[in-house]
């Protein structure tokens, strides 16, 4: 299918410079509003579902679901079609800029309906493998929110597409921000619903919200990406040799993309065994805070960062200080945020999870164990971040294996420690079962960093030595931790009868502290960021 000529104004075809600090920024922005959203959204669910059994069933149809969605979306659709896209648009080549991005469309979405229609037809033995610990009433809910929750799944995957055009033409923020329509149409669901209907009934409908505000997310991005292509063949052209190329480095980028959902699965599955209600809402609960850290900074950096990579690579010695730079330049700026992240996740965890989700049938016990699980993530936060960078290198210089054997390395690693920590650790040290929910995210965290320190040593021989100076590290840590030890005072004096008050001046106090430290240390990403806010 060819679609109709339309008129292409020259300054959406022709790709200047720009500074990928302003793009990561506007990527930032985009990702803020939608996780904004996404709290929003995980606290009335948390309000209206609580964290028990019709809890359990539809986040473990979520996690299933976002298994396709990880698979074939952002991450793997970014690190093989990006490359290729945006060097031939940095060569001028319009033709074979969108003969590319038809033929990936084209084919991603003939690979979308197939697995959607298996994932629908399959469910009960989709659900069966990675909740397998679910049974009786709690197995059947979810097999039936997993059927509702596919088409939804295959509509963002077809979403990262356009996010792979939009980002190469250097046009962030709209991409980034589509899920904002998603989080808005569960959220009126939620608002209407919530009140007047039953567990089981508000996750059916909370269900077919997701699918309609996916829908409007990929709806809402094409307009803008029809305007920037030319004249795309939707056809599946793998005959063509770029094409042929982004499939190639897709199969690694996407058997890197299913070793680290691998790692997800195997936490999702081990805690579906926990012989406690509510291990896996609490979880879910869990990453959606940390991930924010990482999305907003980690990913939106490494996003704005791979199509300037991709740009800019060669094989000598100027072509790899250009990139040493690149990455120099970029670390410092997530860890600025990263680092604190991490402390307060460590310590005012009960904060965070009081005033985010602490409303209705989500009660204080679930909070304090939100809190023990997010401090279970905070020990790999850091390595998570920055090891995003390292992969977006490697993407860029077309090499999707490297990351991959750090990827099984990685998910090898969380496989053991996972189990060990989930269920004989507990035990052994004669704590409650449900802290194994706990133990899944800090193995998560070590094998974390086992991946980062392979990718740093790896981009190290490849490019030469990268990295941030041990006196700015230790800067942004001491600088946490003092804001650490600011908020943590305000939860000892205030009284957990006022948890929201409580809450919010304990995390006021941690940001202030922490942002008038940097600035008396001199830190860069401190003084950028006030000047960026007087501007």
């Amino acid at each position: 299918m060819t679609l109709p000529n339309r008129p292409v104004s020259p300054p959406d075809r022709v790709v200047g410079a720009a500074s990928s600090g302003r793009s990561s920024a506007l990527i930032g922005a985009g990702i803020f509003l939608s996780r904004l959203l996404g709290l929003l959204r995980q606290s009335l669910i948390a309000k209206y579902l609580g964290a028990g059994m019709v809890a359990d069933a539809f986040n473990g149809a979520f996690r299933i679901t976002n298994i396709l969605q990880n698979l074939f979306g952002e991450g793997a659709l970014s690190a093989s079609f990006i490359p290729v896209y945006a060097n031939a648009l940095a060569r001028g080549d319009e033709e074979e800029a969108d003969r590319i991005a038809g033929a990936v469309g084209a084919i991603l979405a003939l690979v979308c309906a197939v697995l959607v229609a298996i994932g629908i037809f399959a469910a009960p033995l989709v659900v069966h493998a990675v909740v397998g610990g679910f049974t009786g009433d709690k197995l059947e809910l979810t097999i039936r929110l997993t059927r509702i929750l596919f088409p939804g799944a295959g509509l963002f995957v077809m979403g990262a597409w356009c996010l792979g055009i939009l980002n190469s033409h250097r046009k962030f923020f709209l991409s980034y921000a589509a899920p904002v329509l998603w989080n808005l149409s569960m959220i009126v669901a939620l608002v209407a619903y919530g009140p007047r209907r039953g567990e089981v009934q508000l996750a059916v409908i909370i269900s077919w919200a997701s699918v309609l505000g996916a829908a409007l997310s990929f709806a809402g991005q094409l307009p803008p990406v029809f305007r920037l292509l030319g004249h795309p063949r939707f056809t599946p052209d793998y005959a063509f040799p770029p094409v042929r190329e982004a499939v190639r480095n897709f199969l690694p980028a996407f058997v890197s993309r299913g070793v680290v959902q691998l790692s997800g699965y195997v936490d999702i599955w081990l805690a579906s065994h926990i012989p406690v209600n509510g291990v896996v809402t609490l979880l879910q609960n869990a990453q959606t805070i940390y991930l924010l850290p990482i999305s907003l900074f980690g990913m939106s950096v490494s996003a704005a960062e791979l199509p300037e990579m991709s740009r800019d690579t060669g094989a000598g010695p100027e072509a790899f200080e250009r990139l040493r730079n690149r990455l120099n330049t970029a670390m410092p700026r997530v860890a600025f945020f990263v680092v604190p992240s991490a402390i307060g996740f460590l310590v005012l965890g009960e904060a965070i999870a009081g005033v985010l989700l602490q409303h209705g049938k989500f009660t204080h016990t679930d909070s304090v164990r939100t809190w023990a699980i997010l401090g279970g993530s905070a020990v790999g936060l850091v390595a998570s971040a920055l090891g995003r960078l390292y992969s977006s290198t490697f993407y860029a210089l077309r090499d999707t294996r490297t990351p991959l054997w750090f990827a099984v390395a990685r998910v090898g690693l969380t496989g053991v420690l996972g189990y060990l920590f989930a269920f004989p650790l507990p035990r052994l040290l004669g704590l409650p079962a449900w802290t194994g929910a706990a133990g899944l995210t800090a193995s998560a965290g070590l094998a974390g960093w086992l991946e980062f320190l392979l990718l740093r040593r790896a981009i190290t021989a490849r490019i030469g030595r990268t990295g941030i100076p041990l006196p700015a590290l230790a800067r942004l840590w001491g600088a946490g931790l003092l804001a650490g030890a600011a908020g943590w005072g305000v939860m000892y004096v205030v009284s957990p009868a006022h948890q929201l008050l409580r809450g919010l001046a304990a995390l006021a106090l941690f940001a202030v502290v922490y942002g008038v430290v940097t600035l008396a240390l001199g830190v860069p990403e401190a003084r950028g960021m006030v000047g960026r806010i007087r501007r």
